[in-house]
């Protein structure tokens, strides 16, 4: 069985070779191991304080495997994003050049840096590791954020955003980056990336271009990758979507990546998801009528716990979600506790 749940200093290890496999263009987990342990540090403090509204709080998570033990992926989500370090974007607009003299019109696209996100919340650090991408996994990581979510929405903002990877190669190298180092930036796209998820945002607003980019200037390769996703992000990108989430012309400063969002309430997961108390039965029953895989989690913040399942049923007359030992257990629940699931 895997088991997410919040990430404790016991996991640095993990946390670690996690943040080398997921290599370029991952900024939330560089491979820096005084930020890695801050970032356990401040996830521990979020999960234990008494809060009631989206501050700036990071929830970062650990899906663990419950035979043999071992952290196999991991989500976060961050409650309030940009409050203490400006969170910069790029928004993709329109503007018209008009001679009626001349019966002239031109509509040219344009970038312009802006914070527009400034205080919502955000998905992100979500990584499964190579040999785990299989069956229900990955979709069970992402949308077991939103059973969080919606059993703790006091703690999050109305609007949810994801920052997707964008366009690299195989050396990490942006086509988007290229250009602006060619004309801004005299670093490479590694390295920036880098400082980023340092925490080391400086630069941006000591030398990025303050006045809007004509998107027509910038090199073939840099207007092709506008808005477009890593091939490796597409299936999260996908997932997300059918989630409700939509890119609204917003897109990352280094990789022109775009950044989709959706409201909380709208969210297909926490729309979809129920509260009803749990009865524990046999699984050979529970099997005779169960036939959907159910994601179900328990009510709490510090010792919250969450899992996939074919071993559930919902009865709808009774109105309770009758689970086996071996998943109450995995969850810290007893005869009578309430759960939230939905069907994954």
């Amino acid at each position: 069985m895997q088991v997410l749940r919040p990430i404790t200093a016991s996991d640095f290890t993990a946390l670690k070779q996690i943040a080398i496999e997921s290599g370029h263009g991952f900024t939330s987990l560089p491979v820096d191991d005084t930020l890695l342990l801050e970032k356990i540090q401040r996830a521990e403090k979020s999960f234990a304080k008494d809060i009631n509204q989206p501050l700036d709080e990071s929830y970062l998570f650990v899906l663990e495997d419950s035979k043999t033990g071992q952290v196999i992926g991991t989500t976060a989500i961050e409650a309030a994003v940009g409050m203490s370090v400006p969170l910069y974007h790029y928004h993709l607009g329109k503007t018209v050049h008009h001679s009626r003299t001349l019966n002239v019109y031109n509509t040219v696209d344009i970038l312009s840096m802006c914070n527009d996100y400034t205080g919502c919340s955000e998905i992100c650090t979500l990584f499964l590791r190579e040999d785990s991408r299989k069956g229900l996994t990955g979709r069970f990581l992402s949308r077991s954020r939103f059973l969080f979510m919606a059993q703790h929405s006091e703690r999050f903002a109305d609007t949810i955003i994801a920052e997707m990877r964008g366009v690299s190669d195989e050396h990490g190298h942006s086509p988007f980056w290229q250009w602006l180092q060619e004309h801004f930036f005299s670093i490479e796209f590694p390295q920036a990336d880098h400082l980023v998820g340092l925490g080391d945002k400086v630069f941006i607003s000591e030398l990025m271009p303050k006045y809007p980019i004509y998107a027509n200037l910038l090199s073939k390769k840099a207007q092709a990758v506008i808005g477009k996703v890593h091939d490796k992000t597409k299936p999260a990108l996908k997932l997300l979507e059918k989630e409700g989430f939509e890119h609204r012309g917003y897109v990352d400063l280094f990789d022109a990546g775009p950044t989709v969002e959706a409201k909380l309430g709208n969210i297909r997961s926490v729309r979809e998801s129920q509260v009803c108390p749990i009865t524990i039965a046999e699984r050979e029953h529970i099997n005779q009528h169960s036939s959907d895989t159910l994601a179900i989690c328990n009510q709490g913040v510090n010792n919250f716990r969450a899992t996939f399942t074919k071993h559930a049923h919902y009865n709808h007359a009774k109105h309770t979600l009758i689970v086996s030992q071996e998943v109450a257990q995995a969850l810290n629940l007893k005869q009578g506790d309430a759960a939230r699931f939905f069907r994954l």
